[in-house]
């Protein structure tokens, strides 16, 4: 593996890892499914990684809330419950008193909640430690950072990998480089995939430990809350190019929605803020499986969910890699044709 800086420390280091697709309203129905298949996988993924690496991953899966503090937003949620139900996704209504008993640092002008039951979030952070320390215990080389990166293809394969380390032969190569997919030198022009970054930015409170118990969605913000007492604030959705900036009406605007939904807040310290960048793609769907360069393999493009498509990214381009079946991957193949307007919405 060859990473540019510290492994780990890209788009999924700087999300909240989330692993919530139905409370993300993904429209794709295809995408949909494949975010369903992996969030399936994950207790086991986590256990392996866990077993592995002698680290530590905590996954909490009780579930995640949708908050509402107007009418209209209210009947929204009752309207999104028959929705799940219709598709036997399991979750529960909660009135007024219910949504303070289940999360009682929400203010008191709460109208009502609905928790999404099974889904829940991991620890980004920790889950990415956890799998650089299980991949070199199974004998994986890692080279980081690595400043001159470039791939080596003649005209219709992959040869390998060029860097300050030397020239590094290889029959298959998965171009994993995020929201920097597209910027990899070396990529013929006709495999490229059109990867764009989104930046997110977000923020963290020092809060008491269990002052939120699940994972919740605000108006304007979703909090997620850790183990160790950190409460995390997120995030935006900024079309700002390569800028990693954290910037002050970002932090206000994520601040505002988390103290209006939860107004004891106030008196906590913010302990840390940060941005990242999400490989967005231009239908929403991530671009898994192999170019029109033998050998050369994209894994990226996942926008909001690369936390929660890992373990099904890595089960799709380890069997092409040992079967070559291009056929589970035709949906997300970077070979499709993309028409029509751009599935993500920026705020």
């Amino acid at each position: 593996m060859y990473e540019r800086g510290e492994p780990g420390h890209g788009a999924s280091w700087a999300g909240a890892g989330m692993l919530a697709p139905y409370a993300e309203r993904i429209d794709d129905e295809v995408l949909l499914e494949l975010c369903r298949v992996s969030l399936a996988l994950y207790p086991a993924f986590v256990q392996c990684v866990v077993e592995a690496s002698g680290v530590n991953v905590e996954l909490p899966l009780d579930g995640v809330v949708e908050a509402a503090f107007d009418v209209q937003r209210l009947d929204a949620l009752v309207a999104f419950a028959r929705e799940l139900i219709a598709r036997n996704v399991a979750c529960k209504l909660l009135d007024r008193n219910e949504s303070l008993l289940a999360e009682p640092a929400l203010g008191k002008h709460i109208l009502g909640a609905l928790i999404i039951e099974g889904q829940g979030y991991v620890d980004n952070r920790r889950l990415g430690r956890a799998l650089l320390a299980a991949c070199r215990t199974r004998g994986v080389v890692v080279h980081a950072p690595v400043r001159e990166l470039a791939i080596e293809c003649d005209e219709r394969r992959v040869l390998g990998v060029r860097s300050e380390l030397g020239f590094a032969p290889a029959s298959v190569v998965v171009n994993a480089a995020g929201a920097w997919a597209a910027q990899v030198p070396g990529v013929p022009p006709e495999a490229r995939v059109p990867v764009t970054p989104v930046k997110g930015q977000m923020l963290a409170l020092a809060a008491p430990a269990g002052f939120l118990r699940r994972a919740t969605w605000v108006p304007g913000a979703y909090l997620v809350p850790r183990p160790d007492g950190r409460l995390l604030i997120g995030a935006t959705a900024e079309d700002a190019g390569f800028d990693e900036r954290v910037t002050a009406e970002a932090v206000h605007r994520l601040l505002d929605a988390a103290l209006a939904a939860a107004p004891s807040l106030g008196a906590f310290t913010v302990t840390e803020t940060w941005a990242g960048l999400r490989p967005g793609t231009p239908d929403g769907r991530p671009f898994i499986g192999p170019t029109v360069i033998d050998g050369l393999l994209c894994a990226t493009g996942h926008y909001r969910n690369g936390i929660l498509l890992a373990p099904v990214t890595a089960d799709l381009i380890a069997s092409f890699v040992e079967t070559g079946d291009a056929t589970p991957l035709r949906a997300f193949s970077p070979l499709r044709m993309v028409e029509g307007a751009s599935r993500i919405t920026h705020a």
